[in-house]
């Protein structure tokens, strides 16, 4: 079943920013972004264990534990395992992403698609997150940006490891759905191709958004409506720059990125609209996209979140992108 019927709304929160990235964030401070979010109704979390070595799951587990469990639903991704073991976070190959949650915890990080490193992984988290059971498992980056020229060995570790393990366990009734989470759009293609094992949506990050949409134009997006697949379009500030950040694809913004967010915001400026409605709802409009989850790192910015979903845009500043190039021809715009 797609995982739309699951879902409490359009708007989530993704909480890769809990675990560090880019900078030491304090306790405290994760703690009222988390709650700032349940207080202004958003009742669909993501986390991760890769986010910050499990720092992520264990900061929004202390604050939904404070809440009833069947009052929201919650994700995490399988494909890597915690340890015990100490690292340097500064030092992980972690392929283009590299010093991304070198603020996090030093708990060693190990890769492990197998069937056994999927059910340790689920047990690991449900520990961390403080909760008894998860509605959505994603596969993790099994995906170019971090395994390079190695990409389709990892997908294949996972296909025949950790798809039919969540399979499994979706037809037991233990999760909800099962699916990829992923930075590029082609291990998605991937596996709308395959007869079996079937997923029932797709966490795609940075590649269905304001900057970055062509590709999973496409193919993908038709493909998985077809298939009655759902999309969770992460990351639809692409990194930051769409919000008043500096980051592009978790790295500085190249200057070409800059130049085009300004020709974007002088439209938005023009015609009243904010960027970051701009931007979660164009991520919203593709019929195969069933959520959005920002991140966030300081409360003020869910509340802007929200009122950015429920901002009024005009029909013609999508009129205007598109007459300007800067956004494809055939993109599906809300209405107005």
């Amino acid at each position: 079943m797609a995982i739309k019927s699951y879902l409490p709304g359009e708007l989530g929160f993704g909480t890769a920013p809990l675990g560090n990235m880019f900078r030491a964030i304090p306790d405290e401070e994760a703690a009222a972004t988390v709650e700032a979010a349940w207080n202004n109704g958003i009742r669909y979390f993501d986390t991760a264990p890769f986010y910050g070595a499990g720092l992520a799951e264990i900061r929004l587990g202390e604050v939904l534990a404070d809440h009833p469990r069947d009052d929201y639903v919650l994700s995490t991704k399988v494909g890597r395992i915690i340890l015990d073991e100490i690292e340097d976070p500064a030092a992980r190959d972690l392929g283009e992403k590299g010093g991304i949650f070198e603020h996090g915890r030093p708990n060693k990080i190990a890769n492990d698609y197998s069937a056994d490193a999927t059910m340790r992984s689920i047990e690991d988290s449900l520990k961390r997150l403080r909760t008894d059971h998860l509605d959505f498992v994603w596969v993790h980056d099994v995906a170019q940006d971090f395994y390079g020229d190695e990409w389709v060995a990892a997908y294949e570790s996972a296909r025949t490891g950790a798809f039919r393990v969540l399979q499994k366990l979706r037809d037991e009734g233990v999760i909800k759905g099962w699916g990829l989470g992923v930075n590029k759009v082609e291990p998605l293609e991937m596996t709308l191709d395959l007869d079996e094992p079937k997923p029932d949506g797709f966490l795609l990050a940075g590649r269905y958004t304001l900057l970055d949409h062509e590709r999973a134009l496409q193919r993908l997006l038709p493909a998985a409506e077809a298939q009655n697949v759902d999309i969770v379009a992460g990351g639809p500030y692409s990194s930051g720059i769409l919000a008043g950040g500096q980051h592009f694809e978790y790295q500085k913004a190249p200057a070409a990125i800059i130049a085009k967010v300004e020709r974007i915001k002088a439209l938005a400026e023009q015609h009243g609209v904010s960027i970051k409605a701009a931007a979660l709802q164009f991520s919203l409009a593709h019929p195969a996209v069933a959520a959005t989850i920002p991140g966030a790192t300081r409360p003020s910015r869910i509340a802007e979140d929200v009122a950015a979903h429920a901002e009024t845009v005009p029909a013609e500043f999508w009129t205007a992108l598109r007459a300007e190039g800067l956004i494809a021809q055939h993109a599906p715009v809300p209405h107005a």
